[in-house]
Protein backbone atom coordinates (compact mmCIF):
# COMPACT_ATOMS: atom_id res chain seq x y z
CA UNK A 1 0.00 0.00 0.00
CA UNK A 2 3.04 2.43 0.89
CA UNK A 3 6.66 2.80 -0.93
CA UNK A 4 9.45 2.42 0.75
CA UNK A 5 10.16 5.76 0.68
CA UNK A 6 6.88 6.73 2.46
CA UNK A 7 7.30 3.97 5.58
CA UNK A 8 10.93 5.65 5.71
CA UNK A 9 9.80 9.42 6.49
CA UNK A 10 7.15 8.07 8.62
CA UNK A 11 9.14 5.63 10.75
CA UNK A 12 12.12 8.33 10.86
CA UNK A 13 10.72 11.89 9.48
CA UNK A 14 13.62 13.83 8.44
CA UNK A 15 13.54 17.80 9.83
CA UNK A 16 10.92 17.08 12.16
CA UNK A 17 10.77 20.02 15.06
CA UNK A 18 10.89 23.66 15.71
CA UNK A 19 12.70 26.84 14.71
CA UNK A 20 12.46 28.84 18.08
CA UNK A 21 13.56 32.05 16.22
CA UNK A 22 12.16 31.12 12.73
CA UNK A 23 12.18 34.09 9.67
CA UNK A 24 8.54 32.58 8.34
CA UNK A 25 6.20 30.25 9.39
CA UNK A 26 3.13 28.88 7.69
CA UNK A 27 0.73 26.45 8.70
CA UNK A 28 -2.28 24.55 6.76
CA UNK A 29 -5.23 22.37 8.05
CA UNK A 30 -7.26 22.15 10.80
CA UNK A 31 -6.05 21.04 14.20
CA UNK A 32 -9.93 20.53 15.22
CA UNK A 33 -10.61 17.93 12.63
CA UNK A 34 -7.66 16.61 10.36
CA UNK A 35 -4.53 16.75 9.34
CA UNK A 36 -2.45 19.99 10.68
CA UNK A 37 0.71 20.93 9.65
CA UNK A 38 3.31 24.09 10.81
CA UNK A 39 6.94 24.64 8.65
CA UNK A 40 9.64 26.62 9.91
CA UNK A 41 11.88 28.64 7.99
CA UNK A 42 15.41 30.17 8.06
CA UNK A 43 16.56 32.28 4.87
CA UNK A 44 19.87 33.35 4.29
CA UNK A 45 20.95 36.79 2.72
CA UNK A 46 21.04 35.24 -0.27
CA UNK A 47 17.05 34.08 0.16
CA UNK A 48 17.92 30.47 0.47
CA UNK A 49 16.70 28.57 2.74
CA UNK A 50 18.79 27.14 4.84
CA UNK A 51 16.63 25.41 7.49
CA UNK A 52 13.32 23.97 7.15
CA UNK A 53 11.43 22.29 10.14
CA UNK A 54 7.71 20.72 10.91
CA UNK A 55 5.41 19.34 12.94
CA UNK A 56 2.38 17.62 12.06
CA UNK A 57 -0.78 16.07 13.36
CA UNK A 58 -1.87 13.44 11.09
CA UNK A 59 -1.62 10.19 9.80
CA UNK A 60 1.34 8.52 7.80
CA UNK A 61 0.86 9.89 4.47
CA UNK A 62 0.68 13.04 6.48
CA UNK A 63 3.60 12.69 7.99
CA UNK A 64 5.77 11.70 5.44
CA UNK A 65 4.64 14.13 3.00
CA UNK A 66 5.67 17.09 5.45
CA UNK A 67 8.80 15.48 5.89
CA UNK A 68 9.63 15.21 1.86
CA UNK A 69 8.09 18.74 1.69
CA UNK A 70 11.26 20.35 3.90
CA UNK A 71 13.61 17.73 2.06
CA UNK A 72 12.61 18.82 -1.18
CA UNK A 73 12.41 22.88 0.12
CA UNK A 74 16.13 22.78 1.74
CA UNK A 75 18.88 24.68 0.14
CA UNK A 76 16.47 26.03 -2.48
CA UNK A 77 15.62 29.57 -3.14
CA UNK A 78 12.38 30.85 -1.45
CA UNK A 79 11.68 31.15 -5.13
CA UNK A 80 12.62 27.42 -6.06
CA UNK A 81 10.78 26.46 -3.14
CA UNK A 82 7.27 28.14 -4.35
CA UNK A 83 7.22 25.72 -7.77
CA UNK A 84 7.62 22.59 -5.33
CA UNK A 85 4.01 21.20 -6.61
CA UNK A 86 2.12 18.30 -4.64
CA UNK A 87 2.97 15.85 -8.13
CA UNK A 88 6.71 16.42 -7.31
CA UNK A 89 6.08 15.52 -3.65
CA UNK A 90 4.02 12.61 -4.39
CA UNK A 91 6.81 11.52 -6.97
CA UNK A 92 9.83 11.90 -4.66
CA UNK A 93 7.60 9.42 -2.24
CA UNK A 94 7.29 6.70 -4.94
CA UNK A 95 3.72 7.51 -4.88
CA UNK A 96 0.48 7.18 -2.72
CA UNK A 97 -2.68 4.85 -2.36
CA UNK A 98 -5.23 7.54 -4.35
CA UNK A 99 -7.49 8.62 -1.25
CA UNK A 100 -3.73 9.69 0.45
CA UNK A 101 -2.75 12.54 -2.32
CA UNK A 102 -4.65 15.08 -0.54
CA UNK A 103 -2.22 14.92 2.05
CA UNK A 104 0.64 16.52 -0.15
CA UNK A 105 -1.41 19.07 -0.32
CA UNK A 106 -0.66 20.67 3.22
CA UNK A 107 2.62 20.78 2.45
CA UNK A 108 2.46 22.87 -0.24
CA UNK A 109 -0.05 25.18 1.47
CA UNK A 110 2.00 25.52 4.47
CA UNK A 111 5.37 25.81 2.72
CA UNK A 112 3.75 28.89 0.88
CA UNK A 113 2.64 29.85 3.34
CA UNK A 114 5.45 30.18 5.64
CA UNK A 115 7.43 32.09 2.62
CA UNK A 116 4.68 34.78 2.70
CA UNK A 117 4.99 34.98 6.19
CA UNK A 118 9.15 35.11 5.39
CA UNK A 119 8.30 38.11 3.04
CA UNK A 120 5.70 40.08 5.07
CA UNK A 121 8.28 40.19 8.19
CA UNK A 122 11.50 41.18 5.65
CA UNK A 123 9.32 43.79 4.37
CA UNK A 124 8.55 42.71 0.48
Amino acid sequence: MYSEEVMKLFSNPENWGIIEDADGIGEAGTSDCGDYLVIFLKVDEEERISDIKFQVYGCCSAIATSSMTTILAKGKTVEQALRITEEDIVDALGGLPEEKVHCSLLGVAALNAAIEDYRSRKGD
